[in-house]
């Protein structure tokens, strides 16, 4: 059975984000779009259990690594996820992995 990322060692981790970019560059020469996307997920899900989510604060704002700039203020954190608000839209609330914001 495997283990979830939350139970791993960092190095466990550091071998799974291997594993995965290895299985994502084969998905990707072989133009398989959506498995591509799936180990891209996993890797971003993956490296946000190598980050301290005690590093990110509720209500401070954070980029999201999307390639457009977007603008993320975080409400509460649960786990991984900073639970929060796209800049502009205060009506939607969204969580993404830790590992997806970064301090400019």
């Amino acid at each position: 059975m495997e283990k979830r990322y939350s139970q791993m060692t960092e190095y466990e981790i550091r071998q799974e984000i291997a594993v995965l970019n290895d299985k994502a560059k084969k998905a990707e020469q072989m133009g398989m779009v959506n498995e591509l996307a799936v180990y891209e997920r996993k890797i971003v899900m993956a490296k946000s259990y190598l980050l301290n989510p005690d590093d990110f604060h509720p209500g401070e704002t954070y980029e999201i690594n999307d390639g457009e700039g977007t603008m993320f203020k975080i409400s509460y954190m649960n786990g991984v996820f900073a639970w929060g608000f796209r800049e502009g839209n205060e009506k939607e609330e969204e969580a993404f992995p830790i590992a997806l914001l970064f301090k400019q």
